[in-house]
């Protein structure tokens, strides 16, 4: 898809905002524990790259994405810090990894046993892997402590082909104030734990949410997501953090015309909305090939510190809004962020659509370009 650059409309991402809040999360780790951040689809929809450039700086150590693709992308843009694949790889791609010193995520010994094969036949570098232990999440991952203790037997068997990096679990209610569930998860963690031999060299259970709410229990590595950019993990469920999270990204475009519509008339297809009285209507050029999906009618933009609702159902490339009085064309129009303090958040966007704020924010598209303060 191209990106429309030459059209006023764009996600901007403040750096600034981005620095601190990983800066912040490393500031309460303990010397010996590592803070890798997540960076799948597309730095959560901030642009991978320039998000890495700035975690480097603000004290990560390494990146966790979800596809092998997306840690080739790190590497090829000079990136060598390690790099995890937190979703599953098909083995005929494990000398990609392998090549590349990428880290893959695995959660079967016969997945083990045919990389093995392959790579022997490649005699390509070693591939380091991590183990994912299912403790209540029903993703992926090992079950059962015995299908561990054969895992670690099986890369024992391998001749150096495969390196037993790391092991890890995912908590599915960290962002919960009850934490009853968190807590079974984490002592069958431990269970599984209690099997092993030796521990490899990473240990970590901690997503943003555990990291923000939780002891980083035994483990050496925190894996921070969202709240890196700035986003409450919980939406609304828990308020308090131990520090403040500054939201990265806000969507701004503007108004291309503009005009007073009489009463009685109707606006967009299927004709939904009929103006009440004569109505000044404006027009903005972003729409569902942008990330706005056609739920959005009805909820409400900031033009001039104004919250102005979307009129009419949302088209491919553009949507209307009801204006409170005449405004030019190339008036600004805030989707997501702040207008003369008034301020529109990603979760005010996820709570009208019954979503989360993860999808709002992913969900806008490669047309939208990116621009970085």
């Amino acid at each position: 898809m191209v990106v429309a650059n030459l059209r006023n409309a764009q996600r901007i991402v403040n750096t600034k905002a981005l620095y601190e809040n990983i800066h912040n999360a490393k500031q309460r780790l303990n010397d010996d524990t590592e803070l890798w951040l997540v960076l799948k689809a597309n730095g959560y929809g901030h642009g991978a790259i320039a998000v890495a450039k700035t975690a480097e700086k603000a004290g990560a150590t390494g990146f966790c994405v979800a596809l092998l693709d997306e840690a080739l992308q790190l590497r090829q843009a000079g990136f060598r810090q390690p790099i995890l694949v937190l979703g599953l790889t098909d083995v005929q791609d494990a000398p990609i990894a392998a090549q590349n010193n990428v880290s893959l995520t695995v959660s079967s010994s016969s997945w083990i046993l045919a990389a093995n094969k392959i790579l022997s036949s490649f005699k390509s570098q070693p591939l380091k892997i991590h183990l994912a232990l299912d403790t209540g999440m029903g993703r992926i991952g090992f079950q059962k402590a015995s299908e561990l203790k054969d895992a670690v037997s099986t890369i024992k068997q391998t001749d150096h082909n495969i390196i037993f990096e790391g092991i890890f679990t995912h908590f599915s209610t960290a962002d919960s104030p009850d934490s009853k569930y968190f807590h079974e998860q984490y002592d069958k963690f431990e269970k599984f734990m209690a099997v092993l031999p030796d521990k490899p060299k990473y240990v970590h259970v901690a997503n943003s949410a555990t990291s923000l709410w939780h002891k980083v229990c035994g483990g050496n590595l925190i894996r921070l997501g969202i709240s890196a950019y700035g986003l409450n993990p919980s939406g609304r469920a828990i308020k308090d953090t131990p520090y403040t999270l500054q939201p990265v990204m806000s969507v701004e475009t503007e108004l291309t015309y503009s005009k007073i519509v009489e009463k009685g008339k109707y606006i967009g297809y299927g004709a939904t909305y009929q103006t009440q009285s004569d109505e000044w209507i404006g027009t903005v050029p972003m729409g569902y090939a942008d990330g706005i999906p056609r739920k959005m009618q009805g909820f409400k933009v900031l033009v001039d510190g104004q919250f102005c609702p979307i009129v009419g159902r949302v088209c491919m490339d553009q949507f209307m809004i009801k204006l409170p009085k005449e405004y030019s064309a190339g008036t600004k129009v805030v989707i997501i962020g702040e207008s003369k303090g008034q301020t529109i958040t990603a979760d005010d966007v996820a709570d009208y659509l019954g979503t989360i704020s993860y999808e709002v924010i992913c969900g806008f598209s490669e047309r939208l370009k990116i621009t970085y303060l």
